[in-house]
Parts: C-alpha cells; sequence; structure tokens
C-alpha cells in the first residue's frame, strides 16, 4: 500500500489524483493489518469509532459519493434509522469482505473518473444537506479532492484508534509492510 505519491508517473490530473485516493485508502487498510475481528471491532478510546466502523464508513461513504457523481441509486444509503449501522460491522459482515468490497468500489471509482468522465469540471448536485448550499453543485475534481479529505480524515481517527489498541503507529506499520523490523 503506497504511503508516498511522487510528483511523477500518474499522467495526468485524473492519475494524480486518484493516486492520493489510493494512498489515503492504504493508511486506512494499513490499520488493521494484524488485527482479530474483535480487536478491530474494539472502542479503546471514549469515541464510539472502531477500526471495522471506520472501514466500512469510508467504504460506504466513497460508493454514496460515487453514486451521486454517476447519478445512480445507491443501494447502501443511510437514513436515520440506519445510520449508526454505518459505524460498525453488523449480520456476516467481517473485515476481510468489507475490505473485497472497499476494493471493488475503488475500481469502480476508478473506472468512472478514467473512463466515464468526460471533463473533470463536469458537475452533479449535492444532497439536501445543512451543510451544503442550497442547490449546490460540484466537479469530478472536487468529488476527486473531497475523496482525499475524508478518508485521510478518517485515516488519522484510524491510526489513533490503532496506537491505542496495541501501541503500534502508522509508522510502525508502514515498516512492518515494507519488511524492516522496526521504524525507518
Amino acid at each position: 500500500m503506497v504511503t508516498h505519491v511522487p510528483s511523477e508517473g500518474h499522467g495526468d490530473e485524473r492519475g494524480t489524483l486518484l493516486a492520493f485516493v489510493e494512498a489515503q485508502r492504504g493508511a486506512v487498510r494499513r490499520s488493521l493489518a494484524g488485527l482479530t475481528e474483535k480487536q478491530a471491532a474494539s472502542r479503546p478510546l471514549v469515541s464510539e469509532l472502531s477500526l471495522s466502523g471506520l472501514l466500512k464508513h469510508v467504504a460506504e461513504g466513497e460508493l454514496n459519493w460515487l453514486r451521486m457523481a454517476q447519478r445512480r441509486p445507491n443501494d447502501k444509503e443511510r437514513n436515520a434509522e440506519t445510520w449508526s449501522d454505518g459505524f460498525r460491522l453488523v449480520g456476516d459482515e467481517t473485515v476481510p469482505r468489507m475490505l473485497e468490497f472497499w476494493d471493488r468500489v475503488a475500481a469502480e471509482t476508478e473506472a468512472f473518473i478514467l473512463d466515464d468522465v468526460g471533463d473533470m469540471s463536469d458537475t452533479f448536485p449535492l444532497p439536501p444537506a445543512p451543510w451544503f448550499p442550497e442547490d449546490g453543485q460540484c466537479s469530478m475534481r472536487w468529488l476527486l479532492l473531497h475523496l482525499v479529505e475524508e478518508t485521510g480524515r478518517h485515516a488519522g481517527h484510524a491510526d489513533i484508534l490503532r496506537e491505542a489498541l496495541d501501541g503500534r503507529t502508522a509508522l510502525d506499520l508502514v515498516a512492518e509492510e515494507a519488511g524492516y523490523a522496526g521504524r525507518s
């Protein structure tokens, strides 16, 4: 999972933005490395957040933004009654299944941006919400920047949760993934 996005090698704006989104996805994925389902679902802080819940939230959140941009219905859209289920695994959901789901969403996001979007300035409507302007629109460029922002915000939450669980920091996990015995 990439941790550094080099300034060259991604072609154009789309490739660069998608590479930054993927780097943030990798940070969330990495925070779950080596944990049991019970550890991933635990809430080591006063917060209601768990690592598996954050995973589900960012995966479903990306799908929601993708469906809005595609102007397609979202079968995983949350409402007031199901909102809290978006932050915890329920039924037969597991971390591996949620990671697979997010991989499919990520592949669909990439295919949509690379194959279906004519211009990064193309827009789609924002949903009615108190934090969006009435009748607001956003561009495909904004969509990808928002995915970097939102996934990055939750990657930071994941870093704190992981460190609270077992003391391992994001740098420790990066080093382990790269095959180093400790931090580099």
